[in-house]
């Protein structure tokens, strides 16, 4: 083939209409992708978040399934002061611009109070160290109660006014007091018994004649 003849099928008309063609495909799919990634996206719809913290659970669906937003219970909390299976907390916050479809995250207020087992620590450990397990296993610490003993060391454990022990289960909202040891008062007590006794001794005739004179 001579180089005339290949320019001539080169710069062809049946050359500039693929290429055309190829050119007006590509811009047909190019508006084809970009309406369908504003339809995909709702590019520039979105909706406002409502309020539903304080609802209870069947009304913050409903008022979420209006919007076309979807509701997901992610946790659960316990708040004695308030009904079960009322929202104690949302997110997206209210308020939020959210497109339609979007999840949005519940934590409810569950039925019962959760619970947690006492751990080994009745004879076993100091004040702190006693403090520092039931805090990190979410346990509320009261007033300590003293008992004469080795100090600082926990004798026991009480909830309500009763004595637990290890592996029993008590609510989490309750404080657990701790029983613990205080060489103070058995000292005192001792040191008390001690003068009483000595005074009664010294005067065992004086109370003896006192005893004459009533009867």
């Amino acid at each position: 083939m001579s180089w005339q003849e290949f320019k001539k099928k080169l710069f062809g008309p049946y050359v500039y209409w693929n290429l055309l063609a190829m050119v007006l495909v590509g811009i047909v799919l190019c508006v084809g992708l970009w309406i369908w990634m504003i339809q995909y996206t709702m590019h520039g719809e979105s909706v406002e978040v409502p309020q539903v913290k304080g609802m209870m659970i069947s009304d913050a669906e409903y008022a979420l399934d209006k919007l076309d937003l979807v509701t997901v219970v992610v946790d659960s909390a316990y708040v004695r002061s308030q009904p079960a299976g009322i929202v104690l907390d949302q997110k997206p916050t209210p308020g939020s611009k959210v497109k339609s479809g979007r999840e949005i995250y519940l934590t409810i207020n569950q039925k019962q109070t959760p619970t947690n087992t006492i751990p080994d620590i009745a004879g076993n450990c100091s004040r702190r160290e006693a403090e520092a397990r039931l805090r990190a296993l979410g346990f509320k610490i009261g007033p300590m109660e003293f008992v004469p003993g080795d100090p600082d060391w926990v004798v026991a454990l009480k909830v309500n006014g009763r004595e637990v022990y290890a592996g029993e289960r008590v609510p989490n909202d309750v404080p657990v007091v701790l029983v613990v040891g205080n060489t103070e008062i058995g000292a005192d007590e001792d040191e008390f018994g001690d003068l009483f006794g000595d005074s009664l001794g010294g005067n065992e005739e004086v109370l003896d004649g006192y005893e004459e004179e009533i009867f």
